[in-house]
């Protein structure tokens, strides 16, 4: 049988390539043709028009808005990029047998009628996956620009620097000014298609501009969405002017409308709880910051990459645009510690492991640097009982200090490979401090939980 398929996670990170090696792995062990179109950072491995239509059956592994025009009236099995990764086996066997597969014209009908109730985990992470390269590119022109001195963008400031101001001004003034606006923009855009980006990029800047910041971009680039959707849905005109209604009626309705819903109803009330949020973790002690790390960790840990660990780092993501940057740092630490605690218990312990958990544990090293959380996955899907609540109290240990201690990041990712740029982490011996604590917690809890585990080493 001939088997294409797409994978395509938020971030376009992890999820994306594991999904399509786990899908192209099953396939030649039960003997099938297969090819994998990843749209990841960037789309690789391309499926032609001819391997479309030769194929038997297409595999859709995604978590955001792709195009699918090229599979109209193809038999698509359509799910999620973790489920391909846990049993590719049994998905691959769903997709031959017909089990939940339809034709892409019948899954578009129902995905319309029943979209909002089903996809907005999906819009969210759009937008999220939009509003990622403004925030990371952001944070670390700023940090650069502090590189020069706290006060060297200041053109009143003694050591004043030209390069200073530029570098402070394209991240901190535009790219960070752009992330509420774009992540806006990019949940409208996945609700509507490009018909929702005027409204969502309006809606985001009158919440950025309002001071309901984070949150309030991601109320109207929903409302935006939305709205264009029943605007769409109900406007009736002649045949001869439906292009004069999608060039002007559509924006001007959809644009006024959302604007005005959130100047006069969502404006405010969003921008008073947002700033009640933000005064309350800037005023976080020492005892309620370590639980409020305990929490990101355990999150963070869960579900290695899923919807509760997306959940709290979009939240700490969001926080950014207030100026509030140590939810991040406990997020970023709690990310790291599963793969890499994995990877150290491998070698300490290497008995309790087999011999593709071992191998496994060296590309842990690199992606838990990486702050690629998913790793960890290998090893918990075959023994999720005694290792997932190993990396949960792993990752809530360094979240806990790290909050404990004080350390923010102005970069929401990148791992280690960020934390040496100068100004990007404070208190970076903490930091690190930090890191070493959890991953140590995760390899010896991970290992006292298998101790009767005795495979050969060789």
């Amino acid at each position: 049988m001939k088997i294409v398929g797409i994978t395509a996670c938020p971030t376009g990170i992890a999820h994306t390539y594991m999904a399509a090696e786990a899908l192209e792995k099953a396939a030649r062990e039960m003997g099938h043709d297969i090819k994998i179109e990843t749209q990841g950072t960037k789309t690789e491995n391309v499926l032609s028009e001819k391997e479309i239509r030769d194929a038997d059956v297409v595999i859709l592994a995604c978590d955001k808005k792709i195009d699918l025009s090229r599979f109209n009236g193809k038999k698509t099995l359509t799910i999620g990029s973790a489920k391909a990764i846990k049993n590719a086996r049994l998905v691959i066997e769903d997709a031959l047998s017909g089990k939940d597969v339809e034709l892409l014209s019948t899954t578009a009908k129902k995905s319309n009628s029943s979209g909002q109730k089903t996809g907005l985990y999906q819009h969210l992470m759009t937008g999220v996956n939009y509003m990622l390269p403004f925030v990371i590119a952001g944070g670390i022109l700023i940090a650069i620009s502090f590189a020069f001195g706290i006060t060297a963008s200041d053109p009143t400031a003694d050591n004043y620097n030209v390069l200073a101001e530029a570098f402070s001004n394209i991240g901190g003034t535009v790219a960070f000014g752009l992330m509420v606006p774009v992540l806006a923009a990019g949940i409208a855009y996945s609700i509507a298609g490009q018909q929702g980006i005027a409204a969502g990029l309006v809606a985001g800047m009158l919440a950025k501009n309002g001071g309901s910041g984070f949150l309030g971009g991601m109320v109207g680039g929903l409302l935006a969405g939305y709205l264009v959707l029943l605007i769409v849905k109900y406007l009736k005109v002649p045949k001869s002017f439906e292009t004069l209604a999608s060039l002007i009626i559509v924006p001007l309705l959809s644009v006024a409308i959302t604007g005005l819903i959130m100047v006069f109803v969502v404006g405010e009330p969003v921008a008073w709880l947002l700033a009640q949020l933000t005064n309350f973790l800037n005023g976080l002690g020492t005892t309620s910051g370590i639980l409020f790390g305990l929490l990101i960790g355990v999150m963070m840990a869960s579900d290695m990459g899923g919807p509760i660990n997306k959940a709290i780092s979009t939240f700490a993501v969001g926080l950014m645009s207030t100026g509030v940057y140590e939810p991040i740092a406990a997020c970023m630490i709690a990310g790291m510690t599963p793969p890499l605690g994995l990877a150290l218990a491998t070698v300490l312990f290497p008995k309790r492991f087999t011999l593709e958990e071992r191998e496994a544990g060296k590309s842990c090293w690199i992606l838990g640097a990486s702050y690629i959380t998913e790793g960890a996955i290998p090893f918990a899907v075959t023994d999720p009982i005694r290792v997932i609540p190993s990396l949960m109290a792993g990752s809530a240990v360094a979240a806990a200090m790290s909050l404990a201690f004080g350390c923010a990041s102005l970069a929401p990712h990148g791992g280690i490979w960020v934390m040496f740029i100068p100004n990007v982490m404070n208190n970076l011996p903490m930091y690190l401090l930090s890191l070493v604590a959890g991953t140590v917690v995760t390899a010896l809890m991970v290992s006292f939980l298998k101790r009767k585990n005795n495979y050969a080493t060789a």
